[in-house]
């Protein structure tokens, strides 16, 4: 009966609720200018009468609906994105919130604005039923998690929960763990000459084109659940940068997901080995994890190496079993357990001490894509999943 309530009430503010998504989503927010939608959220829970909403020194909206003494729960979100790209290559404008075939279109509809308003309205909602919460409920929207992590990891020490519900996108089935992800850089050095006289030279090129060739071959660490560890070369860049003189330095970015049994430092002593074997002549050669030094809209600073921790919640975990069992009675149908391919904040919170489980709408295939879209069904199914987890 309660779960009926729950589809009712939902379907009631479904314009609402996607009118909010769409407006979320007309209002860009790369990460570190967060602002407007940062307005946007907390406007939106103080009209839905959350009973204490905040905004946070690193620029976090933290909504708050008081409960019983049972374990605290937080749905968390993030609210930045990555860069759209060329408009030109979008089928409908990244930052249009338009809704064609019932799906809302745009960069971030998936990633995760969507979740994002679904998450704010299972807040105000649940308190329109006049039933009391079992704990307290808090939603959160947190800044910079696309550049590691900002926002999360402020909250993860200034807000104590005893669970969290991350929504990144799984299309509405339940999560228990990621790989964790650590940006690396690694460095050549060489002796830039006048590209006419390379023979004087030691050119980092040669060396790097080694080291890439041998990175292909490299053995990964494995895991039942996970799959194996991945490394990915994304980005390179060099010094001096003019065409007719060889480089001084190369700059190599590796992305590198790890299994939770692998940790950074295992990771910069494979990598530095594979490095000294590639060095040619006098080149010389480095791996160090990168680091980021950041301000969020609110002017807040930090600065952390850029590594997001893998998390693992037991398969034999007793609120894991719980919460599938509600969400399959909610939802009438079978809810999967897995894990995501990507990272997330919810890292930082088990790093913390908080159960982490995942649940959002959306498909990941999508996600920083140019097809970026999210299912306005899997939006109210998400929203009265989080309402049913809410009242467990």
């Amino acid at each position: 009966m309660v779960y009926t309530k729950l589809w009712s009430l939902t379907e009631t503010y479904r314009a609402e609720l996607v009118g909010f998504a769409a407006r979320l989503v007309q209002t860009p927010s790369l990460s570190g200018q967060e602002a407007g939608v940062a307005a946007l959220i907390r406007a939106e829970m103080e009209r839905l009468s959350y009973d204490k909403v905040w905004v946070d020194e690193a620029g976090n909206v933290v909504g708050w609906m008081e409960g019983g003494d049972g374990p605290s729960l937080m749905l968390n979100g993030h609210m930045d994105h990555v860069d759209a790209g060329d408009p030109a290559h979008w089928l409908h404008p990244p930052f249009g919130g338009t809704i064609r075939r019932d799906e809302l279109w745009g960069r971030g509809a998936a990633d995760m604005k969507g979740a994002l308003a679904a998450m704010v309205y299972a807040g105000g909602l649940v308190k329109k039923l006049g039933i009391s919460l079992p704990a307290d409920l808090y939603v959160s929207a947190v800044v910079q998690e696309e550049v590691g992590g900002l926002g999360a990891r402020y909250l993860a020490k200034t807000l104590v929960v005893d669970r969290a519900v991350v929504g990144e996108a799984s299309g509405n089935q339940l999560r228990r763990g990621h790989r964790g992800r650590i940006e690396l850089n690694a460095r050549f050095d060489g002796r830039p000459v006048h590209a006419s006289m390379p023979d004087l030279g030691i050119n980092p090129h040669f060396s790097m084109a080694r080291f890439l060739q041998d990175l292909q071959d490299l053995e990964m660490a494995s895991d039942p659940v996970y799959g194996s560890s991945t490394v990915a070369p994304t980005r390179v860049a060099g010094k001096p940068e003019s065409a007719n003189v060889t480089p001084a330095t190369l700059h190599l970015v590796l992305d590198w997901r790890n299994i939770p049994t692998e940790g950074p430092q295992e990771i910069v002593d494979k990598l530095s080995t594979l490095l000294a074997g590639s060095l040619l002549a006098d080149c010389r050669g480095k791996i160090e994890i990168a680091s980021k030094d950041l301000a969020s809209y609110t002017g807040f600073e930090l600065s952390y190496l850029d590594v997001f921790p893998s998390f693992t919640t037991p398969a034999d975990h007793a609120w894991l079993h719980e919460a599938r069992s509600i969400l399959e009675d909610a939802l009438s149908r079978t809810v999967q357990v897995g894990a995501w391919r990507f990272a997330t904040d919810g890292g930082h919170f088990a790093k913390a001490g908080t159960t982490v489980l995942g649940f959002g709408p959306g498909d990941d295939a999508v996600v920083h894509t140019v097809e970026e879209r999210i299912a306005i069904d899997e939006l109210i199914e998400s929203v009265v999943g989080y309402m049913a987890l809410s009242l467990a």
